[in-house]
């Protein structure tokens, strides 16, 4: 027996606009999903990296600290102890540079200019997830005032009103307003959470080049009351 008032009656009785709509909601839906998985297991990623960012500070050297903190090259925490020896290497090396610019403030805006990238590939994906959780439920009323038209047209074709030519077609159409909120809700909950995730993996990252600025001009770490504390690296080479 068909079922009359399903989905797969919806998409057969629909028109263009109706499944212009249903296809649209479902391409946003699987947009959400999939940035959803990518940007979470980026974030697992990240974690993992900033537990072993600690590990640097225990190193024997600056090489071992390089090497404590893994090969991979999207590793922001690697990038900053590069972006900062190469600075303070270059800056050392352009004798004009001591003249515009002292080490520290140079330093400073190296580390800022790889926290700045690091921040752009946290964020990227979660304009997907806000234009799909703030859109998507006015899509679906779209198409639930479209099928809501057409019923009503069909039933002044018909010349009757009665509940069960009413009941249908109307449901049919409120489908749409159904399908665009189970769009949105993951959509918008999704987004609060990378959001919350990268806000963590940021300030991680910003105490980790505070530490780093702190080591690569004096040779030592702040430690958490502000003072400096020795590490036990030989060399910032």
């Amino acid at each position: 027996m068909n079922n009359q008032f399903g989905l797969a009656n919806l998409w057969n009785q629909g028109d263009i606009v109706t499944r212009g709509v249903a296809l649209l909601l479902l391409v946003m839906s699987l947009s959400t999903w999939i940035v959803i998985i990518v940007k979470a297991l980026d974030l697992r990623r990240f974690a993992a990296q900033a537990r072993a960012a600690e590990s640097f500070w225990h190193a024997s050297d600056f090489g071992d600290g390089l090497s404590k903190l893994g090969e991979d090259p999207g590793n922001p925490f690697r990038a900053l102890a590069l972006e900062g020896r190469e600075a303070t290497a270059h800056h050392h090396a352009q004798p004009t540079l001591h003249d515009s610019l002292d080490v520290s403030e140079w330093l400073t805006r190296s580390l800022r200019n790889s926290i700045d990238a690091a921040t752009a590939r946290l964020q990227s994906g979660l304009a997907v997830l806000a234009s799909v959780g703030s859109t998507a439920p006015f899509v679906g009323l779209l198409g639930t005032v479209w099928g809501i038209y057409h019923a009503l047209m069909s039933i002044s074709a018909a010349g009757q009103a009665t509940i069960d030519k009413v009941a249908g077609p109307i449901g049919e159409a409120l489908i749409m307003t159904a399908l665009g909120l189970a769009v949105a809700i993951p959509a918008v909950l999704g987004y609060n959470a990378l959001v919350r995730g990268n806000k963590s993996v940021l300030h991680r990252l910003n105490r980790f080049s505070h530490d780093l600025h702190a080591y690569f001009l004096t040779g030592a770490r702040v430690s958490g009351n502000g003072g400096p504390k020795v590490v036990p690296m030989k060399n910032r080479s």
